[in-house]
């Protein structure tokens, strides 16, 4: 079977689970494909960053996740009521945002945290109250999984906790909405602000950043731990799917895996916890590298514990299939 004949396929079957969500993950494909052009005909900088930057991040994003939430649908059969409304609500939502940000690009501004104008202002309170309500969604989701009974108790872990993980960093999006010191000083002084929160914490937004993510290097941004914490429903599936190619019998492999989610739980609260404390994720301190060190020991000696124990019995090692149970 050809690369090309894989994807025809895998598209297929996810589409069968929620065609919402798979026409508009390709929308957001052909959307980048826009924005790059953008990027390339474009030289205008929207606090230090290219215009067209942003939008290209969230249809990267945003495609992801609706790829991934119309396959993690293909293991809730039972649920036909929830795969529709948190298909079509997901959809609608990330279609929105995304031309939103769009927009704010096109005129040449901001779209997160602006309020320099009543217009600015209601963009982004329509942003925010659509990415709650796309996160209530994500919980409905997280539910059923955590109800749902799975064939590879793996995949079914790597499901549950990457799902609870990814709530999780969307939750950390309020974190940004904060205002910071100066923003309160201004609105004291003047009654108004025309900025009102901020992902860069130390600095205002805008320093410099690392290429392609524009993640601070000079001070803490909560942009990292975000990133990390929406994307676990991809990295702990991916892992068990390493996992089962080795062909590690199944209790093993799910026990490897709830150590990978525990991991990766504890990575992400790290790097709030970082970023909170004004460090730039390039240049942490003394006691930052020393947490991350006892981390990565702790991990290593847990991912030895499945391999230390012994099973009662064999579970095999039954066949996955990744797109249709």
């Amino acid at each position: 079977m050809t690369p090309v004949t894989s994807i025809q396929l895998g598209l297929s079957r996810i589409r069968k689970a929620d065609s919402a969500l798979t026409v508009s993950a390709l929308l957001m494909v052909g959307a980048l494909a826009a924005f790059v052009v953008g990027l390339i005909i474009d030289p205008r900088l929207i606090t230090g960053a290219p215009a067209w930057l942003k939008p290209a991040k969230f249809a990267v994003s945003t495609a992801i996740y609706m790829f991934t939430l119309a396959w993690v649908f293909t293991y809730l059969s039972e649920w036909p009521r929830l795969r529709t409304l948190v298909g079509r609500g997901t959809a609608a939502i990330f279609i929105v945002e995304v031309a939103i940000i769009a927009l704010q690009a096109w005129r040449g501004t901001t779209s997160h945290f602006n309020y320099s104008t009543p217009l600015n202002g209601a963009l982004f309170v329509i942003m925010g109250s659509a990415i709650v309500l796309q996160t209530l969604l994500s919980v409905a989701v997280a539910v059923a999984l955590w109800r749902q009974q799975f064939q590879d108790r793996a995949l079914g872990w790597a499901l549950r906790l990457g799902m609870a993980i990814t709530i999780a960093g969307a939750f950390t999006g309020g974190l940004m909405t904060r205002p910071t010191d100066a923003q309160l000083d201004q609105i004291v002084a003047t009654r108004q602000a025309t900025i009102i929160g901020a992902h860069t914490v130390g600095a205002p937004d805008g320093g410099p950043g690392l290429p392609g993510t524009g993640w601070s290097v000079e001070h803490g941004d909560l942009r990292v731990p975000h990133f990390i914490g929406l994307h676990a429903l991809q990295v702990l599936p991916v892992i068990a799917l390493l996992l089962w190619r080795r062909r590690i019998e199944d209790r093993r492999r799910a026990r490897l895996v709830v150590v990978a989610g525990g991991s990766y739980a504890a990575l992400f609260l790290m790097l709030i916890w970082q970023a909170l404390r004004g460090q730039a994720l390039v240049c942490p301190d003394t006691l930052t590298v020393s947490v991350f060190v006892v981390w990565a020991a702790l991990t290593a000696g847990m991912a030895v514990w499945p391999f230390r124990t012994r099973t009662s019995r064999s579970d095999g090692d039954a066949t996955l299939n990744w797109i249709n149970p």
